[in-house]
Order: structure tokens, then sequence, then C-alpha cells
């Protein structure tokens, strides 16, 4: 110890070396682990911060506490911080979840395309230069009966990529009850703002009419008409708005395209598993639509993706630009899209896209897996409740199910140590109760959130 000022300050003198840390058995295995680059660098790290705060140290930390830190130190380095969790909540489409659980058979196409080489951009029959956008083109087409189709890596991307090809400087009349927004501050506006788009905002809030758009027509000669889908909200009460069918009658003899922005990508039939009918890809190409914009990871239950169907002239243009090119989607994406694609076009889909299997499962399928929960923890309670699809579809919509519900002291404890948990678990709080719904628990995963609830004391 010396006196500086009336500060007591620690001898530094007496701190190890760096090359004296490198020769320690645990340094030397960590190396092996991590490198010497970034070992080097955590030593140095650690001893640089026992410095930098020597003032407030009674004593320099033992050779044991300083292991430690630099170990410590690596594993905040080198920890991956998106990881798998379990879906307790009963949401099917969690966006902070990361929406759509892939089925088996995509997972497996993509370890096949990335393990090793592919035909991203390979054709195989003429040994020249291909083009990625076949892959899913090609399944869209047999399985939605369009004309093109192109995948890109978003929705949103594919809204813009579509407004900056045909409507660049440009009018698109679109309804006031259509200027939404999306999660995380995404709006229709700036992204018609972005693309170079002039919007022109037709009707009211609650009530538009065709014959604001015929006004608009008239007074404004617009380059096209985009229809949004309010897939996140709705509006109620005193309300009017046309069919998508007149809007493309009428886009159709102005001589524009009719865009639909679609969002949720069903392919199937909502109202057939008690829910409220979800407008489908197929609906909107059925009225009329020239081009249909869609995500793959909401109902569809693919990957992360933006599709457009439709005309294959306007496709073209879209592909053309540069634009495109920025926003590709990648093998992987590709792959996993393909996959669950052809679930679809071999009539599996219920069976085999965990969304659909999530949707369809009954409520006394579920009760019976609630009872099987509750009967391996020993304790808990079976209650009736409610799961949600979630992801910006079917809002307000309902399905019927049955959770595990645990009475606990310290319910928020409780739930941050399920989050803290290998994998972390999360679940509901409802009325001082921790909720478990077994709908959007895969069941390969039944073990682990039953292991891990038991192993946590409460």
């Amino acid at each position: 110890m010396e006196t500086i000022s009336g500060v007591i300050m620690v001898d530094l003198s007496a701190l190890p070396s760096v090359d004296h840390f490198l020769q320690t058995p645990q340094i030397i295995k960590l190396i092996s682990s991590y490198g010497r680059p970034l070992t080097l660098s955590a030593v140095r790290h650690v001893l640089q911060k026992v410095r930098q705060e020597s003032a407030q140290l009674a004593n320099i930390p033992s050779q044991e506490d300083l292991l430690s830190q630099i170990e410590k130190v690596l594993t905040s380095w080198t920890f991956v911080s998106l990881q798998p969790v379990i879906n307790a909540t009963g949401v099917i489409l969690h966006t902070n979840l990361g929406r759509a659980p892939l089925s088996c058979a995509s997972l497996q196409a993509i370890q096949m395309v990335s393990s090793g080489y592919c035909n991203l951009e390979y054709d195989l029959e003429s040994g020249q230069r291909g083009s990625r956008l076949v892959h899913a083109e090609e399944l869209l087409k047999c399985l939605l009966g369009v004309e093109a189709a192109l995948v890109v890596n978003n929705n949103a991307a594919a809204v813009l990529l579509v407004l900056s090809v045909l409507a660049h400087r440009r009018g698109v009349l679109i309804a006031r009850s259509q200027l939404v927004e999306i999660g995380g501050g995404f709006r229709v506006p700036d992204v018609m703002r972005q693309s170079g788009a002039k919007l022109i905002e037709v009707g009211t809030t609650n009530r538009v009419y065709l014959t604001d758009y015929e006004q608009a027509l008239l007074e404004q000669n617009p380059s096209l008409l985009l229809h949004t889908h309010r897939s996140n909200f709705r509006i109620i009460g005193f309300t009017a708005e046309p069919a998508l069918n007149e809007l493309a009658g009428l886009a159709h003899q102005a001589g524009i395209p009719l865009v639909d922005d679609l969002g949720s990508g069903a392919l199937l039939d909502t109202s057939r598993f008690s829910l409220g009918h979800e407008p489908t890809v197929q609906e909107s190409l059925e009225a009329g639509s020239d081009l249909v914009c869609f995500s793959g990871d909401k109902l569809l239950g693919g990957p992360q993706a933006g599709i457009v169907v439709g005309r294959a002239d306007l496709v073209v243009r879209l592909k053309k630009h540069p634009l495109a090119r920025a926003i590709r989607a990648d093998k992987l994406c590709l792959a996993a899209l393909s996959t669950t694609l052809i679930h679809y076009l071999k009539d599996e889909a219920e069976r085999e896209i965990p969304v659909w299997r999530m949707i369809a499962a009954t409520p006394e399928q579920i009760q019976e897996r609630a009872e099987q929960w509750q009967e391996f923890i020993g304790r808990g309670e079976v209650i009736a409740g409610e799961s949600t699809v979630g992801g910006g579809s079917l809002p307000e919509e309902i399905l019927s199910t049955f959770l595990l519900a645990l009475q606990v002291e310290h319910p928020n404890r409780f739930k941050t140590h399920l989050r803290l948990a290998n994998p972390p678990v999360i679940a509901r709080l409802e009325d001082n109760q921790v909720l478990f719904d077994p709908r959007t628990v895969l069941p390969e995963q039944d073990a682990i959130l039953l292991n891990i609830i038991k192993s946590i004391s409460y």
C-alpha cells in the first residue's frame, strides 16, 4: 500500500504481468478454446480494468480471481445472443419470438444447401449460370396458378420494390383507412415516400366509396391503385369500403394495376378452425389483383420473406430493377420457403407446418397435454384459456385452449428464472398466476419445459 495525497493506493507492482498469465495452465486451456488473440485481449482487458479501478480496491485481486474474470470476459465476448426459446405464451406468431417455427423438412432443406455448395445460380442442365429466382417461383406458379412470382427478403421490401418500379414520382391511390402502421413503427406512408411514389389519399378514416376512387382517378392520373390489408386492427361501426373486385374493375378500366398488400400470406381458410376469415392470396388473385404481396413467415408458416405474385409483365419489371438485387432472398430462405410451399402442394400443411398444426389443435388435445404436464410436475391447475394467432394476423380472434396455471409466491421472480433457464422459457402472467399454454410448445419440448419448471423452487 502507498498513500498519494491522502488516498491509499494498492501496490500495482504486485499485479501479475501478461506474460505470467500466458504461462499458466488455465490460460493455456482458454487459448485452446478461444484462440490466442482473443484470450490475450481478455487478459489485457482485465488487467487494465484493475489498474483503472485501483483507487477503489483494498487489495490486488488474487490470481484465481483474475483468472475467473478473464474466463467470464471471454464467455461474454463469445456469447451468441440469438438463441432458441420455448414459447409457452399461446401466441402462435409471436413477433418477438421469431414468428413461425419451420417444419422439419424445411430445416433439413436448409441443412442440405448450407452444409456444402448448391445450385443457387447454376443451371444443371445447361452447365451455365442460372438464376436464384427460379427456385421458389416455379412452385408458386404451380401452387397459385399465377404467371410469375418473385421472392425478396421481407414483405416491406416487396412493397417498396413494387412502388419504386411502378409508381416512382407518380401517384398511388390508397384509402385513408388503409394507411396502417405495423410493428416497429413501420408505416405504409413512409414506405411510399421512400419509394418516390406520391401518396393520394381517398375517402375518410372509416368510410371509403368507389366514387372516391373514381374522382381521384379523374383528377390525379395515378400510376396504380394500392390496397392494404389491415392485418393488425379492425375498423368497426359506421364503416364502408369497396370490395376488392370492384377496385380491380375500376383500376383495369383506368388502365392501371391493382396491387394488394395482403401481409399475412394465408393460403388456407382460417374459418375452418373456429377463427374469423383471413383473406387468402388465392381470393385476392381471383378478385382481379394484378400483383399480390405477402409475407413468408406469418400464416404461410415459412421463413422471413416477401413474396410478389401476379402478372408476368409486371414481375419482369420488378426483377430488372437494381433494388431487387439489394433485397434478394438468400439460399437459406429459398430452401426453407420452397419446402414450405411443397407442403401446400402435397396438401399436408396442417400436418407438417407447425403454425397450422398449432391452429388446428383441438381444445381436447391441448387439455390432455396440460393434464400430463400437471401430473408430471405434481402441482398446478389446468384451466380453460385463450390462445391467439398474433403476428399482425386475425386481430381479436381467439382459439379456445387449456393452460397449466401455477400459483407461486413471487410470480415475477419465477418468470425471471424461466427466462434465464437453458433454453429460456417465455410464459404468461395473469392474476398472479404463471400460465403455460401447450398450444405453442412444440411436442418435443415438453420434457425440457417440465424439467425446467420442476428445477425452479417456488
